[in-house]
């Protein structure tokens, strides 16, 4: 991951370069390791560099041999060897994973993001049209704005966050995923239209579970791209513990394969550290994060001893997270209670990550959208309903989870890699019967995926994970880290925030009017930072749960009535 701004028929741009790097120098953290811009006619782009493949030749802005075409970009391309074997014709002046997204522009035009495979958001100037293309990854894990300026109205400006647009831009659009902006026609056109995207229509086939495992597992062996070190996050729920279980195989298979272990050996020589007596080896390192006792650590703690990885625990107090909370509004650039919720520890666990060497992790995000694995799920009233809320979530990722993975992540420098939001993953999952989906007497939440990693029936392979891991409820992130860390942040909102407050919103909110004082808390200070004008709340969506389906006004899972250790009303 990086971040990029660009700007392009912007007037002067000469003088302009001065506020585009100052502007570029606010997404420093997201490229701490260098710093590149280029000016072309009216347009300049500038980029901050996170080294994670190509380490010694893949400074950005790219340009192409003739310097008639170049590039900015923020994300990671998993397909990139085989489409330099495609692109033979074209001298590629790097090893970067980015560079062959030139030739395919130069071959397939607005068609090009098509062909790629991994998370990205891109700018790139065709000097010969004087043509701005941009693009961004199917389900925008990475995140990527859109601006315009009344005192300017040609000029389009593009950035990694909104923090880069607030000082220049009258109009800030969060970047739609699965887009492509051409200059040419001033127009966003969807590239990406997979054959589940239209949520009415309904998927028959029932599930193939070693489909289901075999297509996961390749998404995270792609994912174990890097040239620098890597761990997992891992919370001790499902969705992470597979994830590592994954991760943790295939680099055994990489060190045996390497010749820096023999096939048979056990891990039982490796000290502290993670370092075996033998020239190359390596062993995976996860991380979790939570309040001294917090269910999410003992149940980590059981994942890693029973996988093998060196395992970091951390503890954060209700104090640290209070703390920190503006510095993560600032970083994650929303208002969303649950998002708020769930990414301070994220944010306080990558710091600690950076600091320990680590620059890029694999996470768990999006299995529970594809799976139905909240335990709202439960109140669907059918299972077309059931499948239709899915893919909304997924549609809807950008403004959640896949921003606080990004966000949190980066804000220290970090890249999370996120498996589960895979093309080919997503095109076999959501195209499942969702009958075998529901949660049913029997049928604990995402239990095919759970079915698909289970190895009882399976006795020459070693199990993925613990059986009280595999069949563990759903804990949300910002529950699992210890259940007084929301009941923390609702005390302190209550004294932040006057009944007569909240119940007098700003004109301003229109009809987004925060009903809680957690939210109009958050709201508060997203406005200070960002919002004067009320022009950057329009990148923010919050997520409300679905009170048609009986769900209570708190998004807290343990609101649920199928949680195991369900809050009394009374709290």
């Amino acid at each position: 991951m990086c971040g990029i701004f660009a700007a392009y028929q912007q007037p002067n741009v000469e003088e302009f370069k001065a506020k585009a790097l100052q502007y570029s120098k606010r997404i420093r953290h997201r490229g701490p390791d260098w710093s590149g811009n280029v000016i072309q006619k009216l347009t300049i782009l500038v980029h901050e560099r996170l080294a994670i493949v190509g380490l010694d030749a893949g400074a950005q802005p790219i340009r192409s041999p003739d310097g008639n075409y170049s590039l900015a970009v923020n994300g990671e391309i998993y397909n990139h060897i085989h489409l330099r074997e495609q692109c033979k014709d074209y001298k590629f002046q790097s090893l970067s994973d980015c560079e062959p997204i030139i030739p395919l522009y130069m071959t397939y035009d607005i068609e090009a993001p098509n062909y790629l495979d991994g998370m990205f958001a891109w700018v790139l100037y065709d000097k010969i049209k004087d043509r701005i293309v941009a693009a961004r990854d199917p389900i925008g894990i990475t995140t990527l704005y859109m601006g315009k300026s009344l005192k300017s109205p040609k000029t389009r400006y593009f950035a990694s966050e909104l923090k880069c647009l607030i000082d220049e831009c009258d109009e800030i659009t969060a970047f739609p995923p699965g887009h492509v902006y051409d200059s040419k026609t001033d127009k966003l056109t969807r590239y990406f239209n997979p054959s589940w995207w239209d949520g009415s229509n309904v998927p028959t086939e029932h599930a193939d579970l070693k489909k289901v495992r075999a297509s996961l597992e390749l998404a995270v062996r792609k994912r174990l791209m890097a040239e620098v070190p890597y761990g997992v996050l891992l919370s001790g729920g499902l969705d992470s513990s597979l994830i590592a279980s994954i991760a943790a195989r295939e680099a055994a298979k990489a060190n045996v394969k390497s010749g820096a272990v023999d096939a048979n050996a056990e891990l039982s020589g490796v000290d502290d550290s993670g370092a075996l007596h033998s020239v190359g080896f390596s062993r995976l390192h996860s991380f979790a994060i939570g309040l001294p006792g917090a269910p999410d650590l003992v149940a980590a703690e059981k994942v890693a001893k029973f996988i093998g990885t060196v395992h970091h625990s951390h503890t954060f107090t209700l104090e640290d997270g209070l703390d920190a909370l503006d510095d993560v509004i600032y970083h994650l650039e929303t208002y969303d209670v649950t998002t708020i919720r769930a990414s301070t520890p994220m944010y306080l666990l990558s710091r600690k990550i950076k600091a320990q060497g680590v620059k890029m992790v694999l996470s768990g995000e999006g299995s529970d959208e594809i799976f139905g694995g909240y335990l709202y799920f439960a109140n669907a009233p059918s299972s077309a309903e059931f499948h239709d809320e899915c893919v909304k979530r997924v549609k809807n990722l950008h403004y959640a989870d896949c921003l606080r993975a990004n966000k949190s992540t980066m804000a220290w420098g970090l890249e999370a890699r996120v498996p589960f939001l895979d093309k080919q993953f997503l095109e076999v999952c959501m195209n499942i019967n969702p009958e075998d989906k529901l949660i049913k007497p029997g049928h604990i939440e995402k239990y095919i995926l759970r079915k698909a990693f289970d190895t009882t029936d399976e006795p020459d392979v070693k199990p993925y994970l613990p059986e009280e891991i595999l069949w563990r409820q759903k804990e949300q992130f910002s529950d699992g880290v210890g259940y007084s860390w929301i009941d923390g942040l609702k005390d302190a909102a209550e004294l932040a925030v006057t009944d007569e407050e909240l119940a007098n919103p700003k004109p301003e909110w229109g009809a987004d009017i925060p009903t809680t004082k957690e939210a109009y808390w958050y709201r508060c200070k997203f406005d200070k930072m960002f919002n004067p004008s009320n022009v950057a709340a329009t990148t923010v969506m919050r997520w409300i749960p679905k009170a048609e389906w009986g769900c209570h006004a708190d998004p807290s899972g343990r609101y649920a009535a199928t949680h195991a250790h369900k809050v009394d009303e009374a709290h």
